[in-house]
């Protein structure tokens, strides 16, 4: 729960919105016209000199990068309004509504699904099958001076609160007893890692872009930018330099796994 009502950041979610859904516009247009393009030439293809085959697999990559933004910023919004809704009715709407409550538990799940926009319902969808898989979660609250991500494991997501129950396996030296540390956290604090099995249904991220990465030897995600990709060095790791991460005047650059970097979320804080 944020400590007081976040408008300007739930109008800049707005905006930003906005701007992902058209950006996603374009790029469906310039999508339909290769499909135009390869149905009514389809011998093009063939040819040394034609990169239409590459252009079609690069726009597909930045349609689905788009839309992974889109699903993080609803994600935001969504737990921005959460906070600004008050925690149940008035006195006089409460008597009113205590002979349909039980009604309106068994209904709410679906009901609210099915109000979300389509990437917002197959992301509440997607969060139903995540247990037992290690997701990348952010555990500091709201108003935190910057935000703490690792690995942990999904042991519960409860589609009518929206909110994972997650268990930081290996928890830091400074953890009480030293005992595995479990969590509450909305589906805004979870990033789900890509599929390992799959590397070649998982976009990548270009050299220069940043992103949010497991650090070598830890559970902890930094932000990194990336120097090259799982394709370009033909192995399945990115090459990153992470933030912080000087030595001798200099970042080093690291190996992580493509199945351990994601999307930076917005407005990350480190």
């Amino acid at each position: 729960m944020m400590s007081s009502p976040d408008i300007p950041g739930i109008l800049d979610n707005c905006r930003e919105l906005d701007r992902l859904r058209k950006e996603q516009e374009d790029v469906l247009l310039e999508i339909n016209k290769m499909h135009k393009k390869l149905l009514a030439t389809p011998e093009v293809v063939e040819k040394p000199a034609d990169a239409s085959l590459s252009k079609l697999k690069n726009l597909y990559i930045q349609a689905k990068e788009l839309s992974e933004s889109e699903v993080s910023t609803s994600n935001m919004l969504l737990s921005q309004l959460d906070a600004l809704l008050p925690s149940g009715p008035p006195g006089q709407q409460r008597r009113k509504s205590e002979g349909n409550d039980q009604k309106r538990k068994r209904m709410k799940t679906d009901s609210d699904i099915s109000r979300l926009s389509p990437s917002i319902r197959s992301q509440v969808e997607a969060c139903t099958g995540l247990k037992g898989e290690q997701v990348a979660a952010r555990v500091t609250a709201e108003n935190a001076e910057k935000d703490e991500w690792f690995v942990v494991k999904v042991i519960h997501f409860d589609r009518e609160t929206k909110e994972f129950e997650v268990l930081d396996e290996e928890p830091g030296d400074d953890e009480e007893g030293g005992g595995q540390r479990k969590y509450k956290l909305p589906m805004s604090c979870i990033i789900p890692f890509p599929k390992r099995n799959d590397p070649a249904s998982v976009p990548e991220f270009l050299p220069g872009r940043h992103v949010l990465a497991v650090y070598p030897g830890t559970t902890a995600l930094y932000k990194a930018t990336v120097i090259s990709t799982p394709r370009k060095r033909k192995s399945d790791e990115y090459l990153l330099e992470f933030d912080d991460d000087e030595e001798d005047g200099a970042l080093p650059q690291r190996t992580v796994p493509f199945h351990k970097v994601v999307a930076l979320p917005e407005g990350h804080r480190q």
